[in-house]
């Protein structure tokens, strides 16, 4: 299963050479960066790690990338993404986001099915990757 969540998401992996065109043209817009990263990609969890501090003042694309590059040093089994902030109306708006980085293994989600009271069905989705860890144990 790949994963699809963010611009580009049902293209093939971003080369480098791609990612770099993607945060020139976010700082050409005077978007600020950043890079996040998580081992549980659910849809709902919108709460990734922050990788270092938010590139607000990088205006230098070799700097973004460097960023990226230690993050995928530090954490290769997991999801990391990037993201670009506007700020022209005052508040920090997520104006792009996609993913660098996958785990070599995705081990996806199920759909957990649940009768409840009357004839209504209620459906979640859970991650392989959360229950194979066990409570607790994720980090």
């Amino acid at each position: 299963m790949r994963l699809t969540q963010g611009c580009f998401s049902f293209l093939p992996d971003l080369t480098d050479a791609q990612i770099e065109k993607q945060v020139a043209f976010a700082i050409s817009k005077g978007w600020a960066m950043n890079v996040e990263y998580t081992d549980d990609p659910h849809p709902r969890n919108s709460y990734w790690e922050l990788w270092g501090l938010p590139l607000f003042d990088i205006k230098d694309i070799a700097a973004v990338m460097f960023e990226l590059a230690e993050a995928r040093k530090a954490i290769t089994k997991s999801y990391i993404r990037m993201n670009a902030f506007d700020a022209s109306y005052g508040v920090e708006s997520c104006v792009m986001s996609f993913i660098v980085n996958r785990p070599s293994n995705e081990p996806g989600f199920w759909l957990d099915r649940q009768e409840s009271e009357g004839r209504n069905i209620r459906y979640t989705i859970k991650s392989y990757a959360v229950e194979s860890n066990g409570s607790g144990n994720r980090y």
